[in-house]
């Protein structure tokens, strides 16, 4: 959560509390850390997975997929489908169901168990964030929030950005169930650091999950939604099959191929920092520009695929803009829906993950049937079709040549 985010109020009906639980909102931050790293973790193990397993390459990433589209639903009905429960269980539960997870896709014999492994962390994934602003509000004090939530994104951040060059590692060295069986003993430590940090959370009587959607009935966020749905959709159509074109294209040993996403893990991480600072300034500029240069890196990898340094030149680029354009879309929800920016970020999981699991679905599906260059360009096309609407949406905001940003308090004015 970058700056410029709105201190929000506490879940309706329930009092903002008085006396932050930082310990708790640490070991949320955790178990956000555990579960990014569950679900990336596999796109450097592709390979080895597939060869255990029997499969192609492409039927292991449309597998993986499968915690996307489970995620997706679980965004959407937990709110209705958990009402009266206490948000405390709830997200204890869920914790377990990330152990239990982990268990089944380390030991999994066949297809089908890896498969039903990656669905139960899709649960999760979709239940945990749907409920993560709404439980953090519950535990420190209004001014705190942004803080809080800024604490919860950068445990996202950094898994995302150890997962795939941690996974490789582990992979080479103990295999790539042994890689997935660490996830065990981080979730056990997990629902412990919960269960006592945790205080008693009584469930919100609220809106029900499809609520979510009454937001698309506000000005400019139609657009805003669809150009983020289409953002992850070309991103994971190529991230999801970096390590086979790394190997068999670039052809790279485990050790240049870990040191490669480690460089784009790392540039993701300098990228989150700057792009807070330019936020400020260049808003709108950032929603366009970084799309636009992400597909310029799609093509730039199938004309120099074959040469390992401008690969891994071209890759910490990617790395630098992918993992800060979530932090700019984050802050257009709230300053678009700065009254309403939970329903507007359960919808935004919702379509992230949708955008996730058919990314890795339509790029298996081409990675099989024409090659990398095919999966690239797909890759590139959608998101030049993300940057035209986000061009679309500041033309739509930009009265008298200005961008007018909505915050909750006064209008900011932000130039292109």
């Amino acid at each position: 959560m970058s700056a410029g985010t709105p201190s929000l109020p506490a879940t309706a009906g329930t009092p903002a509390p008085t006396v932050a639980r930082w310990s708790a909102v640490l070991a949320l931050t955790l178990c956000v850390a555990t579960l990014i790293a569950s679900e990336f973790m596999p796109v450097s193990l592709l390979t080895p997975i597939a060869a255990d397993l029997h499969l192609s390459e492409g039927q292991v990433g449309q597998a993986i997929s499968v915690s996307g589209l489970f995620a997706v639903l679980t965004s959407l009905v937990i709110a209705s489908a958990t009402r009266g429960i206490d948000r405390r269980a709830v997200l204890l539960a869920l914790t377990v169901l990330m152990g239990v997870a982990g268990v089944l896709v380390a030991l999994a014999p066949n297809a089908a168990v890896f498969m039903a492994g990656r669905a139960l962390i899709g649960i999760v994934i979709g239940g945990f964030w749907s409920m993560s602003a709404a439980t953090v509000m519950r535990l420190v004090p209004a001014p705190d929030v942004p803080r809080a939530l800024g604490m919860l994104n950068g445990g996202g951040a950094l898994a995302t950005t150890i997962a795939a060059p941690l996974g490789s590692f582990l992979g080479q060295y103990i295999g790539w169930r042994g890689a997935f069986s660490a996830v065990v003993p981080l979730a056990a430590f997990t629902v412990v650091w919960l269960f006592v940090s945790l205080p008693a959370l009584p469930s919100a009587r609220g809106a029900g999950g499809a609520s979510v959607f009454r937001v698309l009935r506000r000005p400019h966020v139609p657009v805003g939604i669809l150009a983020v749905t289409l953002f992850f959709l070309g991103q994971f159509t190529l991230y999801t099959y970096l390590r086979p074109f790394l190997e068999s294209v670039t052809q790279v040993g485990v050790s240049a191929l870990s040191l490669i996403l480690l460089m784009t893990g790392g540039a993701g991480l300098v990228g989150n920092v700057v792009v807070g600072v330019l936020l400020r300034t260049r808003f709108y500029s950032l929603l366009i520009a970084m799309p636009l240069a992400m597909a310029v890196i799609a093509v730039a990898l199938t004309v120099f695929g074959s040469a390992p340094v401008p690969v891994g030149a071209l890759l910490a680029g990617w790395g630098l803009i992918s993992t800060a354009a979530p932090v700019a879309w984050w802050t257009w929800l709230s300053r678009v829906l700065p009254d309403d920016a939970e329903a507007g970020g359960g919808l935004m999981v919702a379509v992230i993950q949708l955008a996730i699991a058919l990314g890795g679905a339509a790029g298996g599906w081409l990675y099989d049937g024409s090659g990398y260059r095919s999966t690239f360009a797909l890759s590139a096309a959608l998101l030049c079709v993300s940057a035209a609407l986000a061009w679309v949406g500041w033309r739509a905001r930009r009265p008298g040549g200005v961008a007018v940003v909505t915050t909750g308090h006064a209008p900011e004015r932000h130039g292109t």
